[in-house]
């Protein structure tokens, strides 16, 4: 496919969903920024999408828990001219465990880079795109934003402020020709289980989809500017299952998926 001369940014591009989603956007011919910490890793898919696809790749290893970050990735593009079109803010991780016992300074960086850069690069690059009237955004929400969840309290909250923010802002947006997507997945065979260190919970230890799917859905529904996707036929009954529950028995099943298995004998 030729080039259309559109620029996708992507966060946490390193991996997982945030990987496909670039792959998704190279083949169809839009130029990425690819952001993550992992310098090596954001070379090697720069390489990769640059021979198979004949985009640009632009690399920038930043981490997104600092807070100097989101402004410091707008000032840089700003200065190479370079507008963004598709704005897809996947980066994000979660902790698991009960919160009273939980690593504080991870759970504050939890909600820097889940809600405070998913937002700031939201403001940063959407007067440019209402300017234009025109653009995308796509925020990797979760069915956890639809529940309470014990065990990954934090986690949980953010995802449930990211739905609530992409619903929010999409009604703000009607008529711009701007349009902003939550993308709602389950349990996702990435590194978030391992990362999270909850991979032994009984929520990871059944079927995950694959990522790649996963991120397909993703993108087709903030390319058909859907406020809220949910990939999935089960997810998709989790979240009606969700709205007709009482929230004693939504939280009792969210901390028995949640809790951690222990070790066999």
């Amino acid at each position: 496919m030729a080039r259309t001369e559109k620029t996708a940014l992507i966060t946490g591009a390193s991996a997982g969903l945030g990987r496909e989603l670039a792959r998704l956007a190279a083949r169809d011919g839009h130029d990425v920024v690819l952001v993550a910490r992992r310098l090596d890793r954001l070379e090697e898919l720069a390489k990769e999408l640059e021979v198979a696809t004949g985009v640009k790749a632009t690399v920038i290893a930043a981490d997104l828990g600092d807070r100097s970050t989101p402004a410091a990735i707008a000032d840089e593009l700003l200065a190479k001219g370079v507008a963004i079109e598709f704005l897809i803010n996947n980066a994000g991780f979660g902790t698991g465990g009960s919160f009273v016992h939980s690593d504080l300074a991870r759970e504050l960086e939890m909600v820097e880079v889940n809600i405070r850069a998913l937002m700031q690069l939201t403001r940063l690059f959407l007067p440019h795109m209402i300017a234009r009237k025109r653009g995308r955004i796509l925020n990797i929400a979760s069915v956890a934003g639809f529940l309470p969840g014990p065990y990954m309290a934090t986690y949980y909250a953010s995802k449930a402020f990211v739905l609530s923010f992409t619903e929010a802002l999409s009604a703000e947006l009607a008529g711009t020709g701007v349009t902003v997507t939550a993308s709602c997945p389950g349990p996702t065979a990435t590194e978030f289980g391992s990362v999270s260190g909850n991979g032994k919970a009984k929520l990871f230890q059944g079927n995950s989809a694959q990522a790649e799917p996963v991120a397909r859905h993703a993108y087709q529904a903030m390319m058909a500017g859907t406020v809220v996707a949910v990939p999935g036929f089960i997810n998709k009954l989790i979240t009606q299952f969700v709205r007709i529950s009482p929230k004693s028995v939504l939280r009792s099943i969210a901390a028995g998926l949640n809790r951690k298995r222990k070790p066999g004998p």
